[in-house]
């Protein structure tokens, strides 16, 4: 192997050197070839494990080979952002309801919009003037986790998500892909050891085998990305999780390196960390959009999150849940009112 071009080098350690001074935890390269994962990745999708994600087949084969998304591309930058946030020291109101912890702020993809562009028109700046990059936050065709990997970034432990030696399991990824060569980190190795703790914490088991992720089984699909019906058997398995779940990366013990959110501590959202329910789920349409716009919680749309509302409420069978509940049983929209005549079910199982 030939040692890297100087001026590679000098280009990489100043792509670098700004990352960290715009406020990533981490930056690393890796080269633009296809990812090791992208037959296992393929089975997967024939397996029917990406549930209702048909995005994922669609752009199977721009995720397959990113130089299918950038002509010449020739190296990838990826970028790891700390989200980790402090449990609330609020005494929790009753009913509440649990938020994924990433989704406790301002959306990601807004705040790191900015950060990204900036430093893209910076590596653009410093490479040649024919090369292109694009950046992506978490809505590039990419198998971001194992390039990431073969970054150097953290290793894809057995719960299928990215764990870092330095940042846990609570950060996000975001990428530049890049025509201009920069000389590629080591990969990183796994470290998960005999550790299966991330297994067994999965309260549907949507993790049946190290390395495998069923979604259909996983609850930030079921509260997130599935737009219908949560499955009967699996809505006692929800428990208060009203948008995605964090059992499986809270349960591994390398978050005792978790860092500070330093690009989204400022924008956190002390109301998600344990929102009261019953206001939830009298939102109208014009209150739902107020409440959480500019969130990632808005995704989910009313219906969505009012289902899942629905859903916590209905597991616990808390008495001062009845009228409210009765009346979302009567809610226009066929979804809520489903999922709350379940609930009110569950008030006469006890």
């Amino acid at each position: 192997m030939h040692p890297p071009d100087s001026d590679a080098v000098a280009l990489a350690s100043a792509v670098r050197a700004k990352a960290l001074a715009l406020g990533f935890n981490a930056c690393r390269f890796t080269t633009a070839d296809a990812p090791e994962s992208a037959a296992r990745f393929r089975q997967a999708l024939a397996e029917g494990r990406h549930a209702g994600m048909e995005w994922l087949a669609r752009n199977a084969d721009k995720r397959c080979d990113p130089n299918l998304v950038l002509p010449g591309a020739r190296s990838l930058v990826v970028l790891a952002i700390a989200y980790d946030s402090p449990p609330s020291t609020a005494a929790n109101p009753s009913p509440h309801g649990v938020v994924a912890r990433y989704a406790r702020h301002t959306d990601y993809h807004d705040l790191l919009a900015g950060p990204l562009d900036e430093l893209t028109r910076f590596l653009d700046g410093l490479a040649r003037p024919e090369h292109r990059s694009l950046w992506y936050v978490d809505t590039g065709p990419f198998l971001e986790r194992d390039l990431a990997q073969r970054a150097g970034i953290g290793f894809v432990g057995r719960h299928t998500n990215l764990v870092s030696t330095s940042l846990g399991n609570w950060f996000l990824l975001a990428e530049i892909l890049t025509q201009a060569v920069l000389p590629p980190d080591p990969p990183a190795r796994n470290r998960c050891g005999r550790c299966t703790a991330c297994l067994t914490a999965c309260p549907t088991n949507a993790l049946p085998a190290p390395f495998t992720l069923d979604a259909r089984r996983c609850i930030s699909y079921l509260t997130i990305e599935l737009k219908g019906s949560i499955p009967e058997p699996l809505r006692p398995l929800i428990g208060t999780r009203i948008f995605g779940c964090d059992d499986c990366l809270a349960a591994c013990p390398w978050n005792r390196f978790a860092a500070e959110a330093s690009l989204l501590a400022p924008h956190r959202r002390p109301d998600l960390d344990a929102p009261a329910l019953l206001p939830l789920l009298q939102l109208d349409a014009a209150g739902f959009k107020q409440m959480f716009n500019g969130t990632p919680l808005l995704r989910t749309k009313r219906r969505g999150l009012l289902r899942n509302v629905a859903v916590a409420l209905g597991n616990l069978r808390d008495p001062i849940a009845l009228p409210a509940l009765q009346q979302a049983a009567r809610d226009p929209e066929p979804l809520i009112a489903e999922h709350a005549q379940w609930a009110l079910q569950q008030f006469d199982s006890t």
